[in-house]
């Protein structure tokens, strides 16, 4: 279908609905109206190319996401899909594996002006080494928290939750509360860490037990829990900076022949389906993954649309999640 026999459609002329298409405001309500439903009956697809030549925009997000597999990023990129629908953008999706290269790949579609804006969802201590191919292009960080800076970003108060995570274990009565944690180039693990680190100084029998994990995984979860049982002194809690970290310790609890919660109580971080699918149901800090992802999206249309507007930061909310495991 082409944008004249949706003007014939319509009733109107071709202008007529190329301004529809390009959102101007002088068209009238009624005709707009008519334009819209004939598109709707007809299924029409504007032609990208065609508009990024008039409007010298590709209505085209790049979002980079460090590993898609991991269940929160998956609900980030749906709530970051969503939004920019909802906003006529597609989305081009770069799954990193925080490998260098091939960000630096992706990002060769910024100079070819194929997108209009990225979403980053990779480490900040790798994000300056790609500083200078994202130029002057609107950027949003998403799920890393950044106190300053230039990039607007999206995310919770890491240290907060897992302050408040180890504070409810305490309060059950754990005493020896390990961390199993994951990549500290990630901003996020470090804060986390922090905020175990700042709870159980403040404990008199100064206990401190962390395992990095090798990747976000199920098997990488079980192999840290392992080498924590191992430990002359074992653990009688564990906090786990993921749903899929904990899981993978419950089901090395469980192969010792040791119960959870009864023995060893166990909380996790992200709030996935995952969390309610295992049993003993984990107990877990819930992070509004979809609303990080539509947020993420409105801070990078308002950079599309205004480039000179400063940078935001949006702290959102966080939800403790009791279940049985803890």
């Amino acid at each position: 279908m082409s944008i004249q026999k949706i003007a014939k459609l319509a009733g109107v002329s071709v202008a007529t609905v190329s301004r529809v298409l390009n959102n101007s405001d002088s068209v009238k309500s009624k005709n707009r109206e008519r334009v819209l439903e004939a598109i709707r009956e007809s299924n029409y697809q504007p032609n990208l190319l065609a508009r990024q030549l008039r409007t010298s925009r590709s209505s085209m997000i790049l979002v980079m996401v460090s590993n898609i597999a991991n269940p929160f990023c998956a609900d980030v990129v749906k709530g970051i899909e969503e939004e920019a629908e909802k906003n006529g953008y597609r989305i081009l999706l770069c799954n990193s594996g925080s490998d260098i290269e091939r960000s630096k790949s992706s990002l060769g579609l910024l100079s070819g002006k194929m997108v209009d804006g990225i979403i980053t969802m990779d480490a900040f201590s790798k994000l300056p080494e790609l500083t200078s191919m994202i130029g002057q292009t609107p950027w949003v960080q998403c799920a890393e928290y950044a106190d300053t800076g230039d990039v607007s970003c999206v995310g919770i108060s890491d240290t907060d939750a897992s302050e408040f995570a180890i504070r409810h274990l305490i309060a059950r009565g754990c005493r020896r509360i390990a961390l199993i944690n994951h990549d500290l180039s990630y901003k996020y693990a470090r804060l986390r860490e922090q905020g175990y680190k700042t709870v159980m100084q403040e404990q008199e029998h100064g206990y401190e037990a962390i395992e990095y994990a090798s990747e976000l995984s199920f098997s990488a979860g079980k192999a840290a829990m392992e080498k924590l049982l191992q430990a002359a002194e074992q653990p009688d809690g564990v906090f786990a900076v993921s749903d899929t970290l904990a899981a993978g310790a419950m089901r090395a609890i469980g192969d010792t022949g040791l119960k959870v919660p009864q023995d060893i109580a166990v909380i996790g971080f992200d709030g996935t389906e995952l969390a309610e699918m295992v049993s003993p149901q984990l107990t877990t800090i819930q992070q509004p993954s979809r609303d990080i992802g539509r947020q993420a999206v409105s801070l990078l249309i308002k950079k599309i649309d205004n480039p000179e507007s400063p940078a935001e930061r949006l702290m959102m909310d966080w939800h403790f999640i009791v279940r049985a495991s803890a």
